[in-house]
């Protein structure tokens, strides 16, 4: 565990899985600058240790240190806890921690997803074994930490869960997948995941949790610089940055104004740009209104 403590009981804590880099580095970042005490979760806890499943061990950059001294230098307390998705142990021991270390949790973003082999190969290719794992890193140990949290957000008087989808669930690809599109057991997971946060808006609301869905649309990340992957994608679809979505979760988590999209999907691009949460973003493009000119669907980035 990485941590630095400057803990305010008075402080909200929140709970962001896959924090190395990327959406969950910029989204924990950003709940820091709003007020929030961290617990952040990843597997690569050291800088240059980071991996990929799927692209022959290419490094990549990130790593729970190197997010943990950002969020310390905002004035947040943070602790950083290493997480795989694959080992339920892990997942719910850094629940675990973080009521260890604070006593509550007051938000939860899962936005950590399983990289490895099973997710974007074509049909004819899937392997049985990877596709229980994505199943498992995609949907049952977003779960697990779900049902951990529910009962002592409830007593402790409410609390907020934010749930990163993927329109890669609910919209067809343009493409196969490795040109531009996505695979069958990527979209099965996201699917499958994108039915919690409604289900426990109907189970739970009335008890004082709120639940989004957030749909970061295209967003190009550090994996996706470094693999080279990002290119097939923009032949689609324009990206937004991790920063955006940083900044629709933070709205989320703090305007009561967000209370209209409980239960349901919040399109982080076009609130953003539709509130003005990040100046300047997006840029205006010919002909296109600013609130539509890069508000654009497709994978979610945090696991391409």
């Amino acid at each position: 565990m990485v941590g630095q403590s400057k803990s305010d009981a008075r402080r909200p804590v929140a709970l962001v899985t896959g924090a190395s880099r990327g959406i969950g580095r910029a989204s924990a970042i950003d709940l820091a600058e709003a007020g929030f005490d961290l617990v952040i979760t990843a597997r690569t806890e050291r800088e240059g240790d980071g991996r990929s499943d799927t692209d022959d061990g290419l490094v990549l950059p990130g790593s729970l240190e190197s997010t943990t001294t950002a969020i310390a230098a905002t004035g947040a307390d943070v602790l950083g806890v290493r997480m795989d998705l694959l080992d339920r142990a892990s997942v719910l021991g850094a629940v675990e921690a973080a009521y260890e270390r604070y006593g509550r949790l007051d938000l939860v973003l899962n936005n950590a997803v399983y990289q490895g082999r099973g997710g974007m190969e074509l049909i004819a290719d899937i392997p049985d074994d990877g596709l229980a794992k994505v199943i498992e890193g995609n949907v049952f140990a977003q779960l697990a930490i779900v049902r951990a949290v529910l009962p002592r957000m409830v007593a402790a008087g409410g609390g907020t869960i934010i749930n990163m989808i993927s329109s890669t669930g609910y919209v067809d690809p343009p493409a196969p997948s490795g040109s531009g599109g996505w695979g069958l057991g990527y979209a099965m997971s996201k699917a499958a995941f994108g039915r919690i946060t409604p289900i426990i808006h109907v189970e739970y609301a009335e008890r004082g949790i709120r639940a989004f869905s957030v749909d970061p649309g295209f967003t190009l990340t550090e994996k996706m610089i470094a693999s080279g992957r990002g290119d097939q994608y923009m032949q689609h679809f324009a990206p937004a940055t991790p920063e955006v979505i940083g900044k629709a979760i933070r709205w989320l988590a703090t305007d009561p104004a967000a209370d209209e999209y409980r239960g349901k999907v919040v399109i982080a691009q076009r609130e953003v740009a539709k509130r003005g949460l990040l100046p300047g973003w997006p840029p205006p493009r010919p002909n296109r209104s600013p609130v539509d000119s890069q508000v654009s669907p497709g994978p979610a980035a945090n696991s391409l």
